[in-house]
């Protein structure tokens, strides 16, 4: 079951021509392409005729032409062309999906299109500010459950081991991190003082001496995860702390976005967000192709994770401490569905 009532990252924009995207989303193959406008549109790619896949077919001015016989669809899904018949049946229509544009991203909406609102799509605000640079790399098709991204990036000791050659660092093993949860957010939160602060950090921030260092996630159902991380003068940092007191700073964001495709596979949406290197090609080459090769360690490590749970479905499993962050955060997901499943 999904939460289907909520914005899904579908494509980046970049990736929603004036040609047809065929991608699968919570189980409905969908299509998407833009009108001459370029306002991007999504219907169900299936022709109600003969059930072709209308991905198959081309974009005919703002509308898309199976390609089988030939019937002509709007970006609403309806029918307005069955070649060689005039009388074109009320049914001739295919389930339409509602999209917006923000911050890069095309985001559809798989549920009741009445409920679809604007004020719901998550805020990627560092996308549009003038002091944050963001990297935006390409989406990832994952053979992994979307929700294994969540159970993922709260217990940040997986860092420790999964990156021990990139990023990861026995002390935060050592952190008992704080977790805490308000609303519809659950937050997993470590600090780190009087310690130096890791080479890139040091590089970009020149500090004089030790540093507090952050490393924090937040979740949002039902897929949005957001990586707070940085460096500040040591005696500045803490939770609570104004962190513009410190002289010296470092911050950065990762945002992961893990549209589910099927039960077992996922569209994962990714971004950096920093707000210091502007110019230093050092900066941007760590993000660029650094980050990105950090995040392949995760991919490799939640395939084989899925696999081996696809092989043994009821193999039992435990939990551990520093599993809180992850069953806060899927009890809450869990919540909403069902909530949703019940609703009349």
């Amino acid at each position: 079951m999904y939460l289907r009532n909520a914005w899904y990252a579908a494509a980046w924009g970049r990736e929603v021509t004036r040609g047809l995207l065929a991608r699968t989303f919570l189980d409905e193959p969908v299509v998407l392409w833009r009108r001459s406008d370029g306002t991007p549109c999504a219907i169900e790619d299936r022709c109600c005729h003969r059930s072709l896949p209308l991905s198959l077919g081309v974009v005919i001015g703002d509308d898309v032409r199976c390609g089988y016989h030939g019937l002509k669809f709007d970006g609403w899904g309806v029918c307005v062309e069955i070649p060689g018949q005039a009388n074109i049946p009320e049914r001739a229509r295919v389930k339409s999906y509602p999209v917006v544009e923000r911050y890069g991203l095309v985001w559809i909406w798989m549920g009741d299109p009445a409920l679809a609102d604007l004020a719901k799509v998550p805020d990627l605000w560092w996308c549009e500010h003038p002091d944050w640079i963001t990297t935006r790399p390409d989406m990832v098709h994952l053979k992994a459950d979307y929700r294994l991204i969540a159970d993922n990036v709260l217990d940040a000791t997986h860092l420790t081991y999964v990156h021990a050659s990139s990023i990861g660092s026995e002390s935060l093993t050592e952190i008992e991190p704080l977790t805490t949860q308000k609303d519809d957010v659950v937050r997993v939160e470590r600090w780190i003082y009087d310690r130096p602060a890791p080479p890139a950090y040091q590089k970009a921030g020149n500090f004089p001496g030790y540093s507090d260092r952050w490393a924090a996630v937040e979740f949002r159902p039902p897929n949005f995860c957001v990586n707070f991380a940085g460096c500040v003068d040591a005696g500045f940092g803490g939770p609570g702390k104004d962190l513009t007191l410190s002289a010296h700073k470092v911050e950065l964001v990762a945002l992961s976005l893990p549209t589910p495709e099927t039960s077992t596979s996922q569209h994962y949406f990714f971004l950096f967000a920093r707000a210091f290197g502007r110019d230093d090609p050092d900066v941007e080459t760590f993000f660029n192709v650094g980050m990105i090769d950090v995040f392949r360690e995760d991919f490799v490590i939640l395939e084989a994770q899925q696999h081996r749970m696809s092989q043994m479905p009821n193999a039992a499993r435990i939990d551990i401490k520093t599993d809180n962050g992850p069953i806060l955060a899927r009890r809450m997901l869990d919540r909403l569905i069902m909530a949703e499943h019940m609703a009349p």
